[in-house]
């Protein structure tokens, strides 16, 4: 009997989000700097939509808290101000290190469930 789906915010793919959204974020500033509306829709452009992130100034505030990003211009459009972000050094270095990981480590997971007849999805 298929399970219900978790409502509380602790299942699986909620999980897998908050531990990627900061690659996510570092990733596309990497591309260029960007707002905080301008990367929300950018996550949803290139994911089809599957990928957002509900709260993604704390992510944000966190980044720049460690270092990896920086406010490079605040602007004012249509009344409404728009901090873009930028990615520093620092955040270059710890996507790159972060990102080798994260390949390392989905490679492990995938030979571990390939075939296994454990799982009988």
């Amino acid at each position: 009997m298929p399970k219900a789906p978790d409502k509380s915010g602790h299942s699986f793919q909620a999980y897998f989000k908050r531990a990627t959204s900061p690659l996510v974020v570092l990733r596309l500033l990497l591309e260029k700097p960007m707002y905080g509306y301008e990367l929300t829709q950018e996550m949803k452009r290139r994911s089809g939509g599957s990928f957002t992130i509900s709260v993604l100034y704390p992510v944000l505030y966190r980044l720049e808290k460690q270092g990896f990003i920086e406010t490079s211009d605040s602007l004012t459009v249509d009344g409404r101000a728009r901090s873009y972000y930028q990615i520093t050094l620092a955040g270059r270095d710890y996507l790159s290190e972060t990102l080798a990981d994260y390949h390392m480590i989905s490679s492990v997971f995938e030979k571990l469930v390939e075939g296994s007849e454990a799982f009988d999805l």
